[in-house]
């Protein structure tokens, strides 16, 4: 069962990458659109959809948009 979807906003955000809690993740599936939006640690959605595979399933992921 997948969980819902929860916002948070960015101070919180940038505690949860900073201590590794969670992935960043831009949600475009543009890589230029991405480029231009890129926030410091995020991945694209493509680098995203390649590691999904090995991600441990307690992973907390945050996606972003612009």
């Amino acid at each position: 069962m997948m969980a819902e979807a929860t916002r948070i906003g960015p101070e919180e955000t940038l505690q949860k990458i900073l201590s590794g809690q969670a992935l960043l993740v831009c949600a475009y599936n543009d890589d230029t659109v991405f480029e231009q939006v890129r926030l410091e640690g995020a991945i694209s959605l493509s680098d995203f959809q390649s590691k999904l595979p090995s991600l441990p399933k307690s992973q907390e992921i945050i996606f972003y948009c612009a």
